[in-house]
């Protein structure tokens, strides 16, 4: 095998080339097995069974230039067929289990895919009656090998169905009779050009768009992400997230690169928290609700053991001593220029009165939080959406260093997140290594000056190839030079650090001229422990509204609590209680006094009775899907703003 320098690392099957070099007997995947137990494949066994099932998709016909569809959610699996299709020079189409068919069948037939790898049945079953739609594919692979073909002999007529252990056994035996060096011979053809992955893009404003990755995209981020991430050999990585997805994706490389360890878990409270206890990890990425997510459960066990009011001190105990050490660090965002030193001065004394404070803290809560994920957990990652204010610093509180990230799935993703080594609140931290970021004003296109607000655009290694059959959806978001227009609206600080602040085609004008940034009201609504989702509306009206899906637990929980007499959760959002509840709790965070000017006040809010759903109002990475709530809730909509 070739003996690679981080350099010669322009593909990623070099990548596992590398670390069957360096860290041989290290684990590369833990995964369950049927009792439910983690088992360990060390990357020597990983490579090995990424050349059989590579061999054995060989034999199947998968060549270069070929695209796979991979309809699969995160798995052990799931990770060995793209690496085996990569060795071949074969791009992957890849997509979660959640998906609809119709979007599936586009993306499968738009993507060119004569074959496709299938988590189970159910995706057979959902596929089959629109193959119509997709007359080139031919080839299905199961990854759960076994399901019923006389239930689908008609349906099945003309198409392959194969198994994913049976090519992986078939692999095995031309391994052992020819050796591994016609599939190294295969990797070696491969180039950083080439394309890697055709992710579409989730549509969150209409039909999705095919974003084509090289190799060279993606592996510019592991290579260069341990110095921002303080990852090393032998980390443990808990992996929750849809793989499909790009974040998700990079987390992997980038842990497997530093020779880290993924384990394979479920982004559902009861198995990942007893996951967290089992595995111990050193790192957890994860979207900014499920950061929510733990935070609501710790608070909702304090007040199960009537303990809401000493974690409430603790946390802001614990949030104003992290803000003074911030300032003595220098860690404090400069959206204006600060005088470091002064900054200093003032934070000492405070910063040394809490600390004994905050060591209480730590002993009585902050230890047994820390307990609950695990007690190893050397940093969090955010990523996929914007991380509210109340989480982050929930989590600074506790001790636990948050690092949020940001990106888009044409970036590969990682544009810029915070470093270990200095986590800047309120950003997303500087420039990823590589990669440039320019603010631009949004009328005139000029580079503006640290602390003013415009449109990001990045340019480096990481930018995609462009939109698959698109050439002129390509060239409205890439210049000739190569700067890639974001959409994102945000700013600079002083130390280069970038804050975002909304998304240019997300941004309201209301009927005076007035332009609001909808994502900043939404995270500070979503604060609230009532409420689980808020769409802030108002284009073209006098003033702002908010669609409100509203943690249901908790508000009959407050139901029970004040005697409030209801039939069922419809009933019970339309009480004058709960209403009230709500509109006081949007109130009490948007309004002047934290930071929001007069317009972008919210006016009225409407109560929807069923939780946003993955696939309908949410896109795979949990963005509101605008287009979509705006139909299917016309009529709360236009109740919001009668007269």
């Amino acid at each position: 095998m070739c003996h690679n320098t981080a350099m010669e690392i322009t593909t990623l099957p070099r990548l596992v080339q590398k670390n069957v070099r360096d860290y041989p007997n290290y684990v590369a995947q833990y995964s369950k097995d049927k009792d439910d137990v983690f088992q360990p494949t060390t990357f020597t066994e990983m490579y090995n069974e990424i050349l059989c099932y590579a061999a054995g998709l060989r034999e199947e016909g998968i060549k270069r230039g070929d695209h796979v569809g991979l309809i699969s959610d995160n798995r052990k699996e799931w990770l060995i067929t793209t690496f085996a299709q990569h060795c071949l020079g074969a791009a992957d189409v890849p997509r979660g289990c959640d998906s609809m068919a119709d979007e599936l069948a586009y993306i499968l037939s738009f993507g060119d895919c004569k074959s496709a790898v299938l988590e189970n049945e159910a995706q057979l079953a959902k596929l089959l009656p629109l193959r119509d739609k997709m007359p080139a594919l031919l080839t299905f692979i199961l990854i759960d090998n076994d399901f019923d073909k006389g239930k689908y002999s008609a349906a099945l007529s003309g198409i392959r169905v194969l198994g994913y252990k049976d090519i992986m056994e078939k692999g095995k035996v031309i391994i052992a009779k020819d050796g591994v060096k016609t599939i190294e011979d295969e990797i070696d053809q491969g180039k950083g050009d080439d394309i890697a992955t055709i992710i579409f893009t989730s549509g969150t404003t209409g039909e999705p768009k095919g974003v084509m990755l090289s190799h060279k995209n993606i592996v510019n981020q592991p290579i260069v992400a341990g110095g921002v991430l303080g990852n090393r050999p032998g980390d443990i990585w808990l992996t929750v997230l849809p793989v499909w997805h790009s974040f998700e994706r990079a987390v992997q490389y980038i842990a497997l690169y530093e020779a880290g360890a993924l384990a394979y878990s479920k982004p559902i409270g009861k198995i990942m928290l007893a996951d967290l206890q089992k595995m111990r990890p050193t790192y957890l990425t994860a979207v900014p609700r499920l950061w929510e997510a733990l935070r609501a459960g710790v608070y909702r066990n304090a007040a199960a053991n009537g303990k809401t009011k000493a974690l409430n001190l603790f946390v802001n105990i614990g949030a104003s001593h992290q803000k003074f050490k911030n300032l003595i660090l220098g860690r404090t965002p400069q959206f204006k220029r600060r005088c470091v030193p002064i900054d200093f001065l003032v934070a000492l004394i405070p910063f040394l009165l809490l600390s004994p404070l905050r060591g209480l803290g730590n002993a009585l809560v902050f230890k047994k939080v820390k307990a609950m994920l695990g007690g190893r957990l050397r940093a969090a990652v955010s990523g996929g959406a914007a991380l509210p204010d109340a989480v982050d610093k929930f989590f600074g509180a506790v001790g636990i260093v948050m690092m949020e990230g940001y990106g888009l799935t044409e970036t590969a993703p990682v544009l810029a997140v915070r470093y270990y080594s200095n986590p800047v609140p309120e950003t997303i931290g500087p420039p990823f290594p590589n990669m440039e970021i320019e603010i631009r004003d949004i009328d005139s296109g000029k580079v503006l000056k640290p602390g003013q607000k415009g449109v990001l655009y990045a340019r480096g290694p990481q930018i995609m190839q462009g939109y698959y059959k698109r050439p002129e959806e390509t060239s409205k978001v890439i210049s000739a030079d190569g700067w890639f227009n974001t959409g994102d609206i945000g700013l600079k600080t002083f130390k280069g650090e970038v804050k975002l602040t909304g998304r240019a085609k997300d941004t309201i004008v209301l009927l005076g001229g007035e332009n609001v940034e909808p994502v900043p009201i939404e995270n500070k609504i979503r604060d609230s422990v009532y409420i689980d989702h808020a769409v802030v509306l108002g284009q073209d009206q006098k003033f702002l509204a908010a669609l409100i899906v509203p943690s249901f637990e908790n508000i009959e929980a407050y139901a029970k609590e004040n005697n409030i007499t209801y039939m069922d959760i419809e009933s019970l959002v339309k009480t004058p209680e709960i209403k009230e509840l709500i509109q006081t709790e949007i109130s009490e965070r948007v309004n002047r006094k934290t930071g929001f000017r007069g317009f972008e006040s919210i006016f009225r809010s409407a109560l929807v009775s069923k939780p946003f759903e993955v696939g309908k109002e949410l896109s795979s990475k949990m963005d509101y899907k605008r287009h979509y709530i705006t139909d299917a809730y016309k009529k709360e909509i236009s109740g919001l703003f009668a007269e």
